[in-house]
């Protein structure tokens, strides 16, 4: 699987339990960690473990793809989910706002988003 599939099946998964403020962005050539961030909002513990199960059960279940670390699950402020060429942040409001990765990666391309989620595409 290209990186770019994999960003756009990640925010899919991610638009599926309702994450805000979702952006994918193309950090490649500017970072020699990662290819893609995927970075969105959730507004609750609750909904950023939920966004986070999400992309973390999609690319495992129906891609047979797991990531080489996930962080942060338990406290759910602010989950990282390691895919090496993709990147997936999920935050609470508060915390994205105090790190502003968004602010960190100005130069990156934006790639847009996909039209609607993962499970809207099954049906």
């Amino acid at each position: 699987m290209q990186s770019k599939d994999r960003a756009l099946l990640c925010a899919s998964y991610a638009l599926d339990k309702k994450v805000v403020d979702l952006r994918i962005l193309e950090v490649k050539g500017l970072s020699t960690l990662t290819d893609y961030l995927v970075i969105g909002t959730g507004r609750s513990d609750r909904q950023v473990q939920s966004v986070a199960d999400s992309v973390h059960l999609g690319l495992k279940k129906e891609h047979d793809t797991l990531p080489l670390g996930v962080e942060g699950m338990k406290e759910g402020r602010w989950v990282l989910i390691d895919y090496g060429d993709v990147m997936v942040h999920i935050f609470q409001e508060s915390v994205r706002h105090f790190y502003d990765l968004d602010g960190l990666w100005t130069d990156a391309a934006e790639i847009p988003l996909p039209a609607e989620g993962a499970a809207d595409q099954a049906s």
